[in-house]
């Protein structure tokens, strides 16, 4: 996961709405039955989707009342420690 591309995103989600990237997360995750997909298609697939699945959380931590800075710290520190477990 790539902070600046969660803040990106988040601000995506602020400017737009949460359903764009909801619907192009079931694209991306429909891409990954394709068989013909090699490894590194795949991961690249894979690292998209859990960003995306990333910002929808940090939206939602901000829509619970934390700032957009608390919000991403705080995920990425989740994200780091469960890392490191």
């Amino acid at each position: 996961m790539k902070l600046p591309i969660i803040k990106h995103l988040t601000s995506f989600i602020e400017e737009n709405d949460e359903d764009f990237l909801v619907e192009t997360i079931e694209t991306l995750e429909s891409l990954t039955e394709v068989p013909s997909l090699k490894d590194d298609e795949l991961d690249v697939l894979g690292e998209l989707i859990s960003n995306m699945y990333g910002a929808i959380e940090v939206n939602k931590m901000i829509k619970d009342g934390a700032s957009k800075k608390e919000a991403l710290n705080s995920f990425m520190q989740r994200v780091m420690g469960s890392i490191d477990s």
